[in-house]
């Protein structure tokens, strides 16, 4: 089964980061939730992005000022590893699945 993950976003998202995330990943069983920045600020989680590969790989994800892609860090600390799950399962408690979140935020798909 794939790893549960979730996306934050500034609001108002774009229908195609909602149709993009998820055009090959529903169909598969992954399970995406989403929240917005401002509610993963609140909730004590990290301002950058980053993937969790079954929960021992990490790399955490740049982008310039413009939400540009500037590339991928592999992180190998496990101290670091462990947070970046904690916040991973601390995200996932507080996130709504796709539809739920595209309805919150007025995105019709």
């Amino acid at each position: 089964m794939p790893e549960p993950w979730t996306c934050s976003s500034t609001a108002p998202i774009r229908v195609f980061a909602l149709h993009r995330c998820a055009q090959f990943t529903n169909g598969s069983g992954e399970d995406i939730r989403y929240l917005t920045r401002d509610q993963a600020q609140a909730g004590g989680l990290p301002a950058h992005d980053y993937w969790l590969f079954d929960s021992r790989t990490l790399v955490k994800l740049h982008f310039d000022g413009e939400d540009r892609f500037l590339g991928g860090e592999d992180i190998e600390d496990p101290a670091v590893i462990v947070q970046h799950n904690y916040w991973r399962d601390a995200a996932w408690h507080k996130a709504v699945r796709r539809d739920d979140f595209a309805a919150e935020q007025h995105v019709g798909l």
